[in-house]
């Protein structure tokens, strides 16, 4: 299934996408995209339906951030070895945790803010992880058992901040919307190998990215059991897994979003995503 949210930001509607990619109403079967829905249970209640007895949504309306009410927003470090190489830094032995801020996440389509001072603010196309169902201390056997599903993420990044302020990377990573997630939270059963899918990213119809998941060090399994080590991961909680090569940092000479950029990016399979990149109205 490819769920979705839709409507005016803080009043997303539930919705799913027909094997038609029209997109339908949830909101008389669930409240929300989150909690319990994303657990086996939830999700099989929803492929019960038959999706052309839902009510259908007209026009474009906008699409929100895939996921609701997101418990810890979760992200790998240096998870692809041609983006360490490009940053001039190797591949860890173990994976490097940050974190972004939940009020950084936004829709797939909502415009990117530049934040004040900002002179280095650069993108990542990600595949997210969406947890279903509460994981701790899980092998990596099992891991996978307690996904929901899979998502493209856009992990913008201001690379000063992150950098050269010292201290850990949240800084550059968790500003107001950094966290574009979706169109669509897709299930684990659509995607049966999620290391051998395509990701490519376009600054102003430029692509600058073109890699692959397959090229992941750290990849979706272990992830999960590795991070359950750690604390409880919870249903809505998102992972963020790395990106490959071609961000702007790792540009000759460097490229970085300025005002009236547009990215677009995607991951096969998993949607595709645009925004505009606008300074923060509030500077």
């Amino acid at each position: 299934m490819k769920l979705v949210r839709h409507g005016e930001s803080g009043r997303e509607r539930p919705g799913l996408i027909d094997d038609d990619g029209r997109l339908r109403d949830l909101s008389g079967q669930v409240d929300d995209i989150a909690g319990d829905v994303l657990g086996p249970a939830g999700l099989e209640a929803l492929r019960a339906l038959d999706p052309a007895r839902l009510p259908p949504v007209d026009g474009q309306p906008r699409l929100g951030p895939c996921v609701g009410r997101v418990g810890k927003f979760l992200c790998i470090g240096l998870n692809y070895s041609d983006h360490a190489e490009e940053s001039g830094l190797v591949v860890p032995p173990e994976p490097v945790l940050f974190t972004k801020a939940t009020s950084a996440i936004i829709g797939p389509d909502d415009d990117v803010l530049l934040p004040r001072g900002s002179t280095r603010t650069d993108w990542e196309v990600e595949l997210g992880i969406v947890i279903g169902t509460t994981a701790k201390y899980v092998s990596e056997a099992e891991a996978l058992d307690h996904v929901a599903g899979y998502c493209v993420v856009n992990d913008i990044s201001e690379r000063e901040y992150q950098l050269e302020r010292h201290g850990t990377w949240d800084k550059g990573k968790g500003c107001d919307t950094f966290g574009p997630i979706g169109p669509w939270l897709v299930t684990r059963d659509e995607v049966p190998d999620p290391c051998a899918l395509a990701m490519w990213l376009e600054v102003n119809g430029r692509r600058f990215q073109d890699g692959s998941t397959a090229t992941m060090v750290f990849r979706p399994a272990f992830l999960v059991s590795y991070l359950s080590r750690f604390m409880s991961l919870h249903p809505g909680d998102m992972i963020s897994t790395g990106t490959p090569r071609g961000v702007g940092m790792g540009q000759k000479p460097p490229v970085y979003l300025k005002a009236g950029d547009e990215m677009t990016l995607g991951i096969e399979g998993l949607g595709v995503q645009r925004q505009r990149v606008i300074a923060d109205p509030s500077v």
